[in-house]
């Protein structure tokens, strides 16, 4: 029995502008981090924090370019591995983690 051709409508499209979003709001949150952690008195924690916001908002950023990616090549879309979301997850906890740190 043969698969039945699959019409992709918008759905890839709007996935990928989902992750593009995202993304977009990780990197106000680690500029945001960085502004707050730089400016004025500057601690040994604020650096830190600020480091941290940096290292794990390009963790999600290799997550979403990968997926970006994946969900552009024409056809049916591979499905997001267990390993990605997870990775994404942290990164985007852990950003907030590290952004509220900050600003407590």
């Amino acid at each position: 029995m043969t698969e039945p051709a699959r019409d992709p409508g918008l759905q890839p499209e709007r996935t990928r502008l989902a992750w593009r979003r995202t993304t977009l709001s990780a990197t106000v949150a680690a500029v945001l981090a960085a502004k707050t952690a730089l400016h004025g008195s500057t601690s040994a924690a604020g650096v830190v924090a600020c480091a941290a916001c940096c290292v794990l908002w390009l963790g999600f950023l290799l997550v979403a370019h990968r997926r970006i990616r994946a969900l552009a090549v024409p056809g049916r879309p591979s499905a997001l591995t267990p390993r990605q979301a997870a990775g994404a997850v942290l990164c985007t906890v852990a950003v907030a983690l590290c952004a509220a740190a900050l600003v407590v």
